[in-house]
């Protein structure tokens, strides 16, 4: 997390951190997410979109509004819904100027994460595991 003066504390996550939902449950007390990428590796291809769409994903789990510059991607800005506030297509150049949403508070997958998975994975196997045994 980081905290500069005038601006509310955020968690960076440079370029494919931002694809990986445990990079972004580590912000603390952040307000927001910030994604720094350089997309032109992916060309002319379906990689940017995606990249987007997981970094969209990321303001959805955590409930935060998610800052995405990318230098030759798509540069956009989304609340805590996953909303697109703003956008720079694929290959624009531009500025992006949006005031930045609210934090909706921690998501329940914020505050878990993967172990809401791992606990429904044991409860059907708990129940797949009684099924059997009264089948018998």
């Amino acid at each position: 997390m980081i905290e500069l003066s005038g601006v509310p504390p955020f968690l960076p996550l440079i370029c494919y951190e931002a694809i990986f939902p445990e990079q972004a449950r580590q912000g603390g007390a952040a307000e927001w997410l910030l994604n720094v990428t350089n997309d032109a590796w992916f060309g002319e291809s379906s990689g940017p979109f995606q990249h987007l769409l997981q970094a969209q994903f990321r303001a959805i789990e955590t409930g935060m509004p998610m800052v995405r510059a990318a230098n030759t991607g798509i540069t956009a800005i989304f609340d805590g819904y996953g909303r697109s506030i703003g956008e720079l297509k694929l290959g624009t150049e531009g500025v992006l100027d949006a005031v930045l949403p609210r934090a909706l508070g921690a998501t329940v997958y914020a505050r878990w994460g993967d172990s809401l998975f791992f606990l429904a994975l044991l409860a059907t196997a708990a129940l797949v595991a009684i099924t059997s045994l009264r089948a018998r």
